[in-house]
C-alpha cells in the first residue's frame, strides 16, 4: 500500500473529481452551520436542535442500502448526477423558504432530511467509484484524501459559514449550497467511466438487496467492522450533534464561535488524514482503532468542562483526528475486503450502521442534554467510547485484506442435454468426493469454510451427507432458484476463494475429478393415458 496519502492525485480523474467535490463539500457545511444556528433561534428545545443532525443522517441510515444495490447494478456516474441535481433543488427551494420567513422548525428538519436523502444516494456510488479511479494499491489513500476532501472544508466552512451566518443570515447560507453543487455536476457531466461488459442480465433491485444482505452476514470480518462503526458513530456524533449547545450555554458564543470551534474540529481531521499512512504501518487496525475511542473519549469529556473557547477549540482538535482515522480506517478494511460486485451494498451497509448509530446518538444526546445538559450528555457519551474500545478485547478487528477478490472466471458453463431457459428451477448440485479417513477432520474445515463461501454467493439449502454404505464418499449439495442464478453465483467467485477448492481438490482420492450433478427439480403429476408425453426440449 502507498505510503503518502497523496500518491492518487497523479489520477487524472480522482483529482477532478475530488478538487469539484471540495467546493460541494464547502456548501454543505455551510448549509449544516446554517441550519443548526437557525434551530437555536426559532426553537426553544435542545432536542430540536440535536435532531437537525440526526435529520441528515438518519437518511442515509434508511436509504443507502437500496442506494448500494443501485450502485452495483447501473451507471454509477449517472446516480451521483441524480443525487446532487436532487440536492441542488431542495437547497435552492430551502433558501426560497428561509428568505421569505416560512420556515419552522419541523419544516426545517424536512428539508435538511430530503438533502439527507441526496446524500445517502450519492455516497455508496462515490465510495465504490474509489476502486474504478484508483488502482487497488492506491485504494487506502484515495480513501483517505476522500475523507480529507470532507474535513479540509470542514476546517474552514463552519468558520465561513458562520460568518456568512452572522453578517447575512442563515438564509444566504443556503443560496451558498445550493450553488455549490454546481462545480461536481459538470465534473461528473464530463467524466466518462469505462463500462463494465454485461454478461448476465441485472439482478432485480429486491434481489440485489437480499443478496447484499447475505453477503455481510456470511462475511464475519464485515459484521466486526459494521459492530465498532455503529458504537463509533453512536457515541462520537455527540460532538457534532450537541456543539452548537456548547457554544450558546458553556462557552457563551454566536454563530461564529460555532463555526470556529467546528473548524477546529475539521482542522484536526486534516492532520489526522495527514498522519493516517503512518499510523497504519507502525500499528495494527485493532490497536489504532482502540487508541482513536478512548483518546475521543477523553476530548468530549475535556469539550464538557471547558468554559473558554480556546480550551474548547483544543478539546476538539484530537477528536476530528480520531473521526477521521476510524472512519476512513473502517471504509478501507470494507473495500478490501469486499468484490468489486458488490461493493456498493458492502459500503451500503456499512454506512447504515455508522449513520445509524449516528442518528440514534444524535436524539439520545439530544434528549440527555434537555435532562442534564450539554456536558452531562458529553461524559456519557464519553463512557460509550470506553465501552467501544473494550468491545476490541473480545471482537478483534480484521487487518486490511491482501486476498485478490478479482474474479476467478474458471467457469465455464457445461452444456447440456435439456433445453433450458435463465429462470428454469429450482436446480440442485450435488459434488461428491471420496476422503480417506485421516483426512476427515482437514476435509470438514474446508466444507466449512467452503458453506460460507457457497452461502455468501447466493446457494441455497446448503449441506453436507455422507454415504452410510461407503463411508469414504461425501456430497456437498446445495440449491439455486434458477439455472441464471446458478451461472451468476460461479460468477461471484475470486481468486481468493480458489483456495478452499483446491484443497479440496487435494484432500479427494478418487482417480478422477469430485463428480458434479446438475439437476433440475419436478413435480410429480397424473399423466392421463390421453396426454401426450413431452420431449426433454420441452422443459421450460
Amino acid at each position: 500500500m502507498s505510503v503518502s496519502p497523496l500518491t492518487p492525485f497523479k489520477h487524472v480523474t480522482f483529482r477532478t473529481l475530488w478538487t469539484a467535490t471540495l467546493a460541494s463539500n464547502l456548501g454543505g457545511l455551510i448549509q449544516t452551520v446554517g441550519a443548526g444556528w437557525m434551530m437555536t433561534t426559532i426553537s426553544t428545545s435542545d432536542d430540536m436542535v440535536a435532531l437537525v443532525q440526526a435529520a441528515t443522517t438518519l437518511p442515509i441510515m434508511i436509504f443507502s442500502l437500496a442506494a448500494g444495490a443501485l450502485a452495483d447494478s447501473f451507471e454509477r456516474r449517472n446516480i451521483m448526477l441524480v443525487a446532487q441535481i436532487l440536492m441542488m433543488a431542495v437547497s435552492t427551494i430551502l433558501a426560497v423558504f428561509a428568505m421569505a420567513g416560512l420556515l419552522t422548525p419541523w419544516l426545517l428538519l424536512a428539508f435538511t432530511f430530503f438533502i439527507g436523502c441526496g446524500t445517502a444516494l450519492h455516497n455508496p456510488s462515490w465510495q465504490a467509484s474509489m476502486g474504478d479511479l484508483v488502482p487497488r494499491e492506491d485504494l487506502p489513500g484515495a480513501v483517505t484524501l476522500n475523507s480529507m476532501s470532507y474535513n479540509l472544508m470542514r476546517s474552514i466552512g463552519p468558520a465561513v459559514g458562520g460568518m456568512i451566518v452572522a453578517v447575512a443570515g442563515a438564509a444566504f447560507a443556503f443560496a451558498v449550497n445550493a450553488v455549490s453543487y454546481i462545480a461536481l455536476i459538470r465534473a461528473l457531466a464530463r467524466w466518462k467511466p469505462q463500462r463494465a461488459a454485461q454478461i448476465l442480465p441485472r439482478e432485480s433491485f429486491g434481489g440485489a438487496i437480499s443478496v447484499g444482505l447475505r453477503y455481510i452476514a456470511m462475511s464475519p470480518n464485515l459484521l466486526k467492522v459494521m459492530c465498532r462503526s455503529f458504537l463509533f458513530g453512536l457515541a462520537a456524533v455527540s460532538v457534532l450533534a450537541l456543539l452548537p449547545l456548547v457554544t450558546r450555554d458553556l462557552v457563551a458564543g454566536g454563530a461564529f464561535s460555532y463555526g470556529i470551534i467546528l473548524g477546529c474540529f475539521g482542522a484536526g481531521a486534516i492532520c489526522g488524514a495527514l498522519l493516517n499512512a503512518r499510523v497504519r504501518d507502525r500499528w495494527n487496525n485493532e490497536t489504532i482503532v482502540r487508541a482513536t475511542f478512548l483518546i475521543f473519549s477523553f476530548s468530549v469529556v475535556a469539550l464538557s468542562q471547558s468554559r473558554q473557547m480556546w480550551l474548547s477549540c483544543l478539546a476538539v482538535l484530537p477528536a476530528g483526528a480520531c473521526w477521521v482515522m476510524t472512519l476512513s480506517l473502517f471504509n478501507v478494511t470494507v473495500q478490501l475486503s469486499t468484490p468489486r460486485w458488490v461493493v456498493g451494498r458492502a459500503l451500503a451497509l456499512y454506512q447504515t450502521a455508522t449513520f445509524g448509530g449516528m442518528a440514534a446518538g444524535s436524539w439520545i444526546w439530544g434528549v440527555t442534554a434537555e435532562a442534564h445538559g450539554a456536558d452531562g450528555a458529553l461524559i456519557a457519551s464519553g463512557v460509550v467510547l470506553v465501552l467501544g474500545a473494550a468491545v476490541g478485547l473480545r471482537y478483534v478487528l480484521p487487518e486490511f485484506s491482501k486476498l485478490s477478490l478479482d474474479p476467478l472466471d474458471h467457469f465455464n458453463e457445461p452444456a447440456l442435454k435439456l433445453d433450458l431457459r435463465p429462470r428454469s428451477g429450482p436446480i440442485m448440485i450435488m459434488v461428491d468426493y471420496e476422503i480417506a479417513q485421516h483426512d476427515v477432520n482437514a476435509f470438514l474445515s474446508a466444507m466449512a469454510q467452503r458453506r460460507r463461501i457457497r452461502l455468501r454467493d447466493g446457494a441455497r439449502q446448503w449441506s453436507l451427507l455422507r454415504d452410510l454404505e461407503n463411508p469414504g464418499i461425501w456430497t456437498e449439495s446445495y440449491h439455486v432458484p434458477t439455472w441464471l442464478e446458478y451461472v451468476r453465483h460461479h460468477q461471484r467467485r475470486t481468486q481468493a476463494d480458489a483456495e478452499v477448492f483446491d484443497r479440496l481438490k487435494a484432500l479427494h482420492r478418487g482417480p478422477n475429478p469430485p463428480r458434479v450433478h446438475r439437476m433440475i427439480e419436478r413435480q410429480t403429476v397424473p399423466i392421463r393415458d390421453d396426454m401426450p408425453l413431452k420431449s426433454h426440449t420441452d422443459i421450460p
